[in-house]
């Protein structure tokens, strides 16, 4: 079966909603082409949602808008596959929270028949337009549309806008620890920390250093090279080139662990070398390899 592209059908659904998927309160508009009254407690959120992380300082200053000036911009809705009679969030999940804290019954909503492709992909795209994500649950979404519906690091790229290598730099943090994730997740690190400490042996450790000393990205990168392990008399080699240092983020990205290739200047042979911190990575690894 043919992939579907990414965006397909984008610039009309946005277009019902007069262009701004998630605008909060927002300002009163025309009303879109097929706009109803939902009733909120009918309203699902979307389990697939890329964005697991709401501020609640925000959630609270939109909902005192929302008290004084309503909804006025629709939530995207379409019937819940699983909940006969309900509806599950495809754009407008802040709205629907803030909402409830506010205490309205009823939303505006426009219906839309889509498939779970589409509603991943218009969340995603919701979210990242609109810096929301960070940068876990960014890589996480990208994951998500890489390995359930097929899309390329370079469909994503295409499609959303962004450069190849943000894609493979973003998915190469899924790469580092749970805890050291958390760590990103919490803003206790920065992405720039997080990318610095990928290639590392022991990046929790780092993590550990860089937060209890304040350490600056520049100052992370300086403790990472430090903490590499001293390779055999190899100081004289040349740098990789770009196209090794492309193959290396992506195998990086593709098997979720950290990869080295190291090709002998001028002939056809090298070593590829892959990193596992744990024996469940060294597990998954054999098996993603069996396959």
């Amino acid at each position: 079966m043919e992939k579907k592209g990414l965006g397909r059908g984008l610039s009309a659904l946005l277009a019902d909603v007069g262009g701004d998927v998630d605008m909060g309160a927002g300002q009163a508009t025309a009303a879109p082409a097929g706009q109803r009254t939902v009733p909120i407690d009918r309203i699902r959120a979307n389990p697939d949602q890329p964005r697991r992380t709401f501020d609640d300082r925000d959630l609270q200053d939109l909902a005192a808008s929302i008290r004084e000036k309503g909804v006025i911009q629709p939530l995207i809705l379409r019937p819940d596959p699983s909940v006969p009679e309900a509806f599950q969030i495809v754009a407008g999940e802040r709205r629907w929270r803030a909402a409830q804290i506010a205490g309205v019954h009823d939303l505006p909503a426009v219906v839309r028949d889509l498939d779970d492709a589409e509603v991943l992909e218009l969340a995603l795209i919701e979210n990242v337009q609109r810096a929301d994500l960070n940068a876990v649950e960014e890589a996480q979404a990208y994951r998500q549309l890489m390995d359930r519906f097929g899309h390329t690091q370079e469909r994503l790229a295409e499609g959303l806008g962004k450069s190849r290598s943000h894609i493979a730099n973003v998915l190469r943090l899924l790469t580092l620890p749970e805890v050291v994730l958390e760590h990103l997740r919490a803003g206790r690190i920065s992405a720039g920390h997080a990318r610095a400490l990928v290639t590392v042996a022991d990046p929790e450790s780092l993590a550990r250093i860089v937060i209890a000393k304040g350490l600056s990205v520049r100052q992370t990168e300086a403790l990472a090279r430090g903490a590499a392990a001293p390779r055999p008399v190899r100081r004289s080699a040349p740098a990789k080139d770009a196209d090794t240092r492309a193959l290396e983020a992506d195998l990086t990205a593709s098997l979720r662990l950290p990869v080295s290739i190291d090709h002998k200047s001028g002939g056809s042979s090298g070593e590829l070398r892959i990193r596992y911190a744990t024996l469940d990575e060294l597990d998954g690894l054999c098996q993603m390899l069996s396959r």
